[in-house]
């Protein structure tokens, strides 16, 4: 049985959360859309192990089924120099078996019980979760604690699972058409720093050198119990699931996890310009990114952004797809949209991204006349109010759908908590992204400068003629 991993999806639009003294520090908003309701979240309940495990309990009574998701403050910006797409590697390695689990059972026992499970490697951090029916809440605890506690970290583990993530390198990036574009390589462009910069999938040499004592060091350093927030969403007793907890995880061994990785850096000071060969694409693309607000001291800045985005491309009503598609076509595609994998998923600095498809008679230059036109226009003018109703109410509701089902729910919950501190956020964003106003917009139009950007341009099969390159090894 094969295992499909996650790396997060390149670039689609997904809301998230923010910072808690932030939120609490906000202001609330008043205007509603009557189609717009709350999504609360019940009541949580926080509990820290001596060991350091936090753990976040979601009780949703009638709910048959319950979600379990751990959390690992450890992503690709976690990665040392020279073992780049280390933490994705190590993510495939955490399913190959633990103390008391064999290679592949974890994933037997879950399907076993009808439920399903899987892991997701991202900027900040990594989870493992699954979905059971209710009864299998213990099965689950105790697998997960299994894994915590001591990973099968062999060479034959290791071997079989570095074929495994260069296979899923070749059919998602170098043998596709677009593959990692753009979150594979805009940030080498945009960014200077190491963490920020380089690729998460990661270059098969690095890949090739890992070694089994790194691998437990990784373990040592990034897995220990202090360093994760194990989240339960769902139909389940909260006293029953915390003596769970305590059973499964008490004498799971502290550790240290060392100081936090750095990951400041000044944004850019003038454009910035970079080219992409892709010997497989049929037509040219562009990426336009730009640093965001830090949604930790700046939340209703990062939400006024998320608004934004869907004015710019939210729809075939919306301003770029009209413009550029719809009433005199420019591209074949358009789409706007905050963070490499998705709106509030990773910390600061984070990345607001516009990518097009084009046919070749559009230049790179030309789709950004046409882009910074409609930007101009918005900061000056800000969105006329049918713009806005619709904005905030698509923007409002994508946060229900996408939270709609439970494992979404248990993943959001743990990547808020562990990320920003304030899972309860995944409960109010409909509302605070119902409350954006035009001024709010205006203000994140006016911030995408020219000046502050990098522009990456993808050059297809056509152009690459008589210049072919590598596409594997």
């Amino acid at each position: 049985m094969q295992r499909t991993s996650e790396v997060p999806p390149q670039r689609t639009i997904a809301p998230g959360e923010a910072q808690e003294t932030e939120f609490l520090r906000c202001s609330q908003r008043t205007r509603r859309l009557p189609m717009v309701t709350s999504m609360p979240i019940p009541i949580l309940r926080r509990l820290t192990l001596p060991n350091g495990l936090r753990a976040l309990l979601c009780p949703m009574p009638g709910v048959p089924a319950v979600g379990v998701s751990v959390h690992y403050d450890v992503g690709f910006r976690s990665e040392p120099e020279g073992r780049t797409g280390f933490a994705h590697l190590f993510e495939h390695l955490m399913f190959q078996g633990s103390e008391s689990v064999d290679r592949m059972e974890h994933f037997r026992r879950v399907q076993a019980a009808g439920g399903a499970a899987n892991g997701s490697t991202h900027q900040d951090y990594t989870d493992y979760y699954q979905v059971v029916p209710s009864a299998a809440l213990e099965r689950v605890l105790f697998l997960e604690a299994d894994r915590m506690r001591a990973p099968k970290l062999t060479p034959e583990n290791l071997r079989t699972q570095l074929d495994v993530v260069k296979e899923e390198i070749r059919l998602n990036v170098l043998n596709k058409p677009y593959g990692g574009f753009p979150w594979t390589v805009l940030p080498g462009l945009l960014y200077t720093s190491y963490p920020n910069s380089h690729n998460g999938y990661g270059d098969f040499c690095d890949l090739e050198q890992a070694t089994v004592d790194e691998c437990a060091r990784f373990f040592d350093t990034y897995y220990a119990p202090g360093n994760a927030v194990l989240t339960i969403a769902g139909g389940f007793d909260p006293d029953r699931a915390a003596d769970l907890v305590h059973r499964h995880f008490h004498d799971i061994v502290a550790r240290s996890t060392g100081p936090a990785v750095d990951l400041w850096e000044p944004p850019p000071t003038g454009e910035l310009r970079g080219e992409h060969p892709d010997p497989h694409a049929p037509l040219p693309a562009t990426a336009v990114g730009y640093r965001m607000p830090d949604a930790r001291t700046e939340v209703n800045a990062y939400l006024a952004h998320m608004v934004l985005s869907s004015i710019l491309t939210g729809g075939d009503a919306s301003r770029l797809k009209q413009r550029l598609i719809h009433r005199s076509p420019t591209v074949t595609d358009v789409s706007t949209g905050c963070g490499l994998f998705g709106a509030l998923e990773a910390r600061d600095p984070d990345t607001f991204l516009c990518v097009a498809t084009h046919p070749a008679q559009t230049t790179t230059n030309r789709f950004l006349e046409l882009l910074d036109e409609e930007l101009e226009d918005l900061a000056a003018r800000g969105p006329r109010d049918d713009e806005l109703a619709r904005a905030t109410a698509l923007s409002a509701v994508g946060t229900h759908r996408a939270y709609d089902s439970l494992p979404a729910r248990t993943r959001a919950l743990g990547t808020q908590e562990l990320l920003f501190g304030r899972a309860e956020i995944v409960g109010e964003l409909a509302d605070r992204l119902a409350g954006v106003t035009a001024e709010d917009v205006a203000l994140a139009a006016k911030g995408l400068q020219p000046g502050r950007r990098a522009v990456l341009s993808l050059r297809p099969a056509a152009a690459m003629a008589d210049h072919p390159v590598q596409t594997g090894s």
